[in-house]
């Protein structure tokens, strides 16, 4: 049965029309169950997301949480012209959700937590802490530390004017699929509360990198604008909100380049290397990209 994993060390089987995902043994079960409810919870989230085939996870043999999906069209890298205004439309569609205190209102339904970003900058400065001492490994641990320490400090937006939305927590175009029903949002598993600004920082960080061409970053955040999109103003400068999340992002790209995707090796003993993510870029790139930080 085909299979492969992602750039987060989860696993994905395909059987027929059925996509089974092996969540990361970190994964929080209670957590989990509550981004899929979200996700599942009626026509504002179909309109946004791919619907879950079950709202709760089940277990696999080896212990990890699992959960059972449509088999879908993902894109990917080589798919010609990239959806990027479309993809911009669907993530203002996303933020401009009500924010739920819980993800359901059945009994004992857990507060949606912050989204994913933070632990994944943290366990990025984790991961070149632990690979070999070249010059590249040195100049990212160096700015992951500032970066951390750039992120405890709070929003660059000051107190109170940072929206607070619904957040992917992680995305990129492969985490998007094209439906009968038009573009939808994969992966739940970083969903949670927080700054929108984080759901664009991969796309601003590879256009202010030099990795992402002026029209298709242009065209995102364009239609993400006009859409409504709660993590720019219209008519003020987007980058100071966009600035942080952007490096954060390029620096976690980086590291992927250079000691590679979390899930592999060296995170798990015993289990193969990841595959690139959809974004993959080459090392050099995102390496001067971020000595230029």
């Amino acid at each position: 049965m085909p299979s492969a994993t992602t750039h987060s060390g989860a696993e994905v089987v395909v059987v027929g029309d059925t996509v089974t995902k092996l969540h990361h043994p970190r994964t929080d079960a209670a957590l989990l169950a509550e981004r899929l409810a979200v996700v599942a919870r009626g026509a504002e989230a179909a309109a946004v997301w791919v619907q879950p085939l079950h709202d709760v996870p089940a277990r696999a043999a080896d212990g990890r949480l699992t959960s059972a999906w449509p088999r879908v069209e993902v894109l990917a890298p080589d798919d010609g012209e990239q959806p990027w205004a479309e993809a911009g439309r669907l993530l203002a569609d996303l933020h401009g959700w009500s924010v739920p205190v819980t993800a359901t209102d059945r009994p004992g339904s857990l507060p949606l937590p912050d989204h994913g970003w933070p632990a994944r900058l943290a366990r990025a400065r984790a991961r070149i802490g632990r690979s070999g001492g070249g010059a590249a490994a040195v100049l990212l641990r160096g700015l992951g530390d500032r970066l951390l320490d750039e992120l405890a400090l709070g929003p660059a937006a000051p107190v109170g004017q940072a929206p607070r939305t619904v957040v992917h927590g992680d995305f990129h175009l492969g985490n998007l699929a094209r439906t009968g029903a038009g573009l939808r949002l994969l992966d739940p598993d970083d969903l949670g509360l927080g700054d929108p600004a984080w759901d664009l920082a991969r796309p601003a960080g590879y256009w202010a990198a030099g990795l992402l061409a002026d029209e298709d970053w242009d065209r995102f955040l364009g239609a993400y604008a006009d859409a409504g999109g709660r993590a720019v103003t219209p008519g003020e400068d987007p980058w100071p909100r966009l600035d942080l999340p952007a490096r954060c992002a390029v620096f976690v790209a980086a590291v992927r380049a250079v000691a590679g995707p979390e899930g592999g090796a060296e995170d798990d003993p015993g289990r193969g290397a990841a595959q690139p993510a959809h974004s993959a870029l080459p090392a050099d790139a995102l390496v001067a990209a971020c000595s230029r930080m």
